[in-house]
This record gives C-alpha cells, sequence and structure tokens, in this order.
C-alpha cells in the first residue's frame, strides 16, 4: 500500500510517520524501484493489531 493511505488508515500525519519512523515505531515499509514508500497489508494489519492489543 502506498504510504499516503496508510497514513490515511493509522490517521497520522506523514511529519509523524518519519518521526516514528526514526524511533522505530512503525510498520516495516519498503521503497519501489520507482521511489514510493510502501506497507505491506498484511504488515500494516500486524502493526494495527499490535497497537489495539496496548
Amino acid at each position: 500500500m502506498p504510504l499516503s493511505y496508510v497514513l490515511d488508515e493509522i490517521g497520522i500525519t506523514r511529519a509523524t510517520w518519519y518521526r516514528r519512523r526514526d524511533r522505530g515505531y512503525t510498520p516495516e515499509a519498503r521503497r519501489t524501484p520507482s521511489g514510493r514508500i510502501c506497507v505491506r497489508r498484511s504488515v500494516l494489519d500486524a502493526f494495527k493489531e499490535e497497537l489495539d492489543a496496548a
């Protein structure tokens, strides 16, 4: 999923994403050959389940 969709689903801004990423609090993201940042749906779902459990 493109980062913009992930941000909408989690409900955070891009600046918050980068701040949390630097601290290790975001799901694993990959950069595509075209330069876009994407997160796999399964990784995002697992991340959201961890947030709900906490």
